[in-house]
């Protein structure tokens, strides 16, 4: 019976070592890992800070080099993702995860990452594809992907434009690479169109020739080539007038807005009648005596 009551107390006193080794095992592993976990923070918003600061001295270099703005936005934008795969590399290091084992992780992320977003790496080519063969820079107005606005950055994977009305558009480079992009920035002229539709009955001759001297009188519009006006359709309820005349890119919505209304003005001056939608409705005599 001695026996086994000393044997009894050994076996609590092994166990109740064990139980503080432990105890004091995690204490120590949680003060380390705490100790990690808050330099990696500190090394973090360092790194931020630092990446920051190597992105702006970057881009004053390639300023100083008279690089293109669309080049620069491009290398920055990139220079800054490779930065913080980098320090995000450098946190898990210190964190004490194995690097073979992390990079295979990683490698198998990618995979499946690269077959989900293989759009995303479209869009990547797309904007490389870009920056070669220059359809469009910073600064221009373009139309693509049935949007429309000025080029504010050309970044990794997508375009920014600002809208006349002041919206931000991210366009993806993969679409922009791959259709059609029309250009307004290209050519220092723009020729505009204007579609006048005058009354059944107006002497074409007056309103023609009172179109020209219109257009003659805006020093704005270009005399080579000269203004063309025409007689584009007779459609059911009026007589349509075709005008065509250039002017300088920056000039295009000026010009095209006063000619609209010098337009009106002087049409309703002069007489001649622009008409509205109407329909012309003929009773015969039957209809009559009913």
């Amino acid at each position: 019976m001695e026996l086994l009551t000393i044997f009894s107390l050994k076996e609590i006193e092994q166990k109740a070592v064990s139980w503080n080794d432990i105890v004091n095992f995690l204490t120590h592993q949680a003060l380390d890992f705490g100790l990690k976990l808050l330099i990696c923070i500190v090394i973090y918003i360092v790194g931020k800070k630092l990446i920051r600061l190597l992105n702006n001295v970057l881009e004053k270099l390639m300023n100083n080099r008279n690089l293109d703005v669309s080049v620069i936005s491009f290398l920055t934008s990139l220079v800054n993702i490779l930065l913080t795969v980098v320090l995000l590399i450098t946190i898990v290091n210190i964190l004490g995860i194995n690097n073979s084992s992390f990079l295979a992780l990683f490698a198998s992320v990618g995979v499946a990452l690269g077959m989900a977003l293989s759009g995303t790496m479209q869009n990547f080519a797309g904007g490389v594809m870009i920056l070669l063969f220059r359809p469009y820079k910073i600064g221009d107005y373009i139309q693509a992907q049935n949007q429309e606005g000025t080029v504010k950055s050309i970044q990794i994977f997508s375009t920014v434009l600002i809208t006349g009305d002041n919206r931000t558009i991210y366009v993806p480079n993969g679409g922009l690479s791959n259709n059609v992009i029309v250009n307004f920035n290209n050519q220092d002229m723009r020729r505009i169109e204007w579609t006048i539709n005058i009354a059944y009955g107006t002497d074409y001759d007056k309103a023609k020739s009172t179109l020209l001297d219109i257009l003659s009188s805006d020093n704005r519009i270009e005399s080579n080539p000269k203004p063309f006006v025409a007689l584009k359709a007779l459609s059911p309820n009026s007589v349509d007038v075709l005008i065509r005349a250039w002017a300088k890119r920056s000039d295009y919505w000026d010009v095209y807005f006063n000619i609209n209304e010098k337009i009106y003005k002087i049409f309703t001056d002069k007489g001649i009648d622009m008409p509205f939608p109407q329909m012309t409705v003929h009773l015969s005599d039957d209809s009559r005596k009913n």
